[in-house]
């Protein structure tokens, strides 16, 4: 029983990322997960209570892979340079990535602040991660550097997503380009 409950967890849960991928945040319903999955809807409600529910815990699961593949391509980098290049362009190679929706609805306004919590402290996690290498760049403030560093990211991101007539190769060109201009003081 409970392995088939883990099951189908697993399965609306890769339901839900398809729907945000193929449709963002209005695409997620728990008629559509119902759909999906092949369960009544009334079964949906017996393993999330809420949207917000699915998206939280969408982030709790995927959040950390996909800060550990952003960890993973800055311990490649052996200067600092490095290790902030590879942190904004392992962020933008996860755009076109299912689970990168979930992050991003992140921001709908159905999460209750328990929830924006918990994703606000996954998030500083993530920030975290560049902190020490700005810092080895001279940074004065190194982790308020690295909040503004994510803010590049962060707009890259949505340009990226908004499907903008710049290939999604110079979109990250730009921000590296811009990041370490910037975390160098040129």
């Amino acid at each position: 029983m409970a392995e088939h409950r883990t099951m189908q967890r697993g399965a609306l849960l890769d339901a839900a990322r398809a729907l945000l991928s193929e449709g963002g945040t209005e695409a997620l319903t728990f008629p559509a997960l119902a759909e999906r999955t092949g369960l009544a809807r009334s079964s949906v409600y017996e393993y999330f209570r809420s949207r917000a529910a699915v998206v939280e815990e969408l982030c709790a699961v995927d959040f950390p892979l996909w800060a550990a593949e952003v960890e993973a391509a800055m311990e490649r980098a052996d200067t600092p340079d490095g290790k902030v290049e590879a942190y904004v362009r392992a962020q933008l190679d996860l755009v076109g990535d299912r689970r990168h929706r979930a992050v991003v609805a992140i921001s709908a306004s159905e999460l209750d602040d328990g929830a924006r919590e918990k994703i606000r402290a996954a998030h500083g996690g993530l920030v975290a991660m560049i902190v020490e290498a700005l810092a080895d760049l001279g940074q004065e403030q190194p982790r308020l550097a690295a909040m503004l560093l994510q803010g590049v990211v962060d707009a890259a991101v949505r340009r990226i997503e908004l499907g903008a007539a710049e290939d999604p190769s110079s979109i990250a060109d730009t921000a590296v380009s811009m990041a370490l201009r910037g975390v160098r003081g040129i």
